[in-house]
């Protein structure tokens, strides 16, 4: 298959910078959609791959699985997407159809393996991987292209990609509903688009934080009541109160007391630890039949929903705009928590 050479933005070790790097991307097949990428949000997940902290990093890596942009050319079998039209893609570029879960919509648990949008094996350039977002353009099978609303600005839609249906996917699946009492763990890039979306399905939204000083911040952005999880007192009046809890916390920590605010038969839906979690208490769970369970992105179906939703609702992520040379310093500042609530590379800067 013929290949074009591309700009890119890449790491070539776990300990190197992310630096610029010419990659190849396959010519467009029939089935085929090719991207100009105009933006692309900046995910933690992009960050745990650079630096092997989950294990299996290949490089060199070119992360970015939030992206942005519009197409410029489409195969001969593509049927729902035009030249010239904006749309995204996140986590997955491929799986393989034809399992229980791909049957089911849901990609992201492919029984076979889903190709993610980088660092996995890439089925079309024999003996390399995937190359995400980090550069000037792509090619994507039709199946893995989704549509961007027309009225939703383009860099603010960028992180729905991963952070939107992150979060969207479990406040779906366990059906938050208007008048469901709704707790938001953390108030980073996924807690703030859990806020987002739980308030505007309706629900009474409350903001669980460490952080007295976030509360401004979380009303601002939707939510009706901050409990500080601290606060003994504040904790005890909430006991067994909520419907719902999404934990958005990406470390291990004691979920006791978050366990101890369900109402019986709740849950409370881990999106954040990709890591051991603390030990804790079977009676919290026993005491009242409840649910810790976890979610991870969503389907395409589900994500195309999620965007439709976001559309309806004018709804987008809160963002820093960024030029793609100051990746290195973005880095360092998720990794310190100062972002509010996520930076997205503008792409024109590696372009020029």
């Amino acid at each position: 298959m013929s290949t074009t050479t591309i700009k890119a933005y890449g790491a070539k070790s776990k300990t190197a910078d992310l630096t610029p790097l010419d990659i190849e991307r396959r010519a467009v097949g029939k089935d085929d959609i090719k991207i100009d990428i105009t933006y692309c949000g900046v995910c933690h997940s992009d960050i745990h791959t650079v630096r092997n902290d989950w294990g299996g990093s290949s490089y060199p890596v070119v992360p970015g699985h939030e992206i942005i942009g519009h197409v410029t050319e489409v195969g001969a079998d593509v049927k729902n997407f035009s030249v010239g039209d904006v749309v995204g893609v996140g986590c997955m570029v491929d799986s393989c159809q034809t399992c229980s879960s791909c049957q089911k919509d849901l990609e992201q648990f492919c029984e076979n393996g889903a190709t993610f949008t980088y660092n996995s094996p890439n089925k079309h350039i024999e003996g390399t991987q995937t190359y995400g977002g980090y550069s000037t353009s792509v090619v994507v099978d039709q199946k893995f292209v989704l549509s961007v609303p027309k009225n939703l600005d383009e860099a603010a839609a960028a992180p729905l990609l991963c952070a939107g249906i992150t979060t969207w996917s479990p406040l779906s699946h366990w059906n938050v509903k208007k008048g469901d009492k709704v707790g938001v763990i953390g108030l980073g890039g996924l807690g703030h688009m859990g806020v987002k979306f739980a308030n505007a399905l309706g629900a009474h939204v409350v903001m669980i934080t460490t952080s007295p000083e976030k509360g401004k911040d979380a009303k601002a952005l939707g939510a009706h009541e901050v409990l500080v999880s601290k606060n003994d007192d504040e904790m005890e009046a909430h006991q067994g109160s909520f419907d719902f809890i999404l934990n958005t916390i990406p470390v291990g920590h004691n979920m006791d007391p978050y366990i101890n605010l369900l109402k019986v038969d709740a849950t409370m839906v881990l999106v954040g630890a990709v890591e051991p979690m603390d030990g804790f208490h079977g009676g919290g769970l026993i005491m009242g039949r409840k649910h810790v369970a976890g979610s991870l992105i969503g389907g395409i179906k589900e994500t195309q929903e999620m965007l439709d939703f976001c559309g309806e609702h004018d709804i987008t992520s809160d963002i820093e705009l960024i030029d793609m040379q100051d990746i290195n310093t973005a880095y360092e500042r998720v990794t310190n928590s100062d972002v509010k609530y996520r930076f997205v590379i503008d792409m024109k800067s590696l372009k020029s």
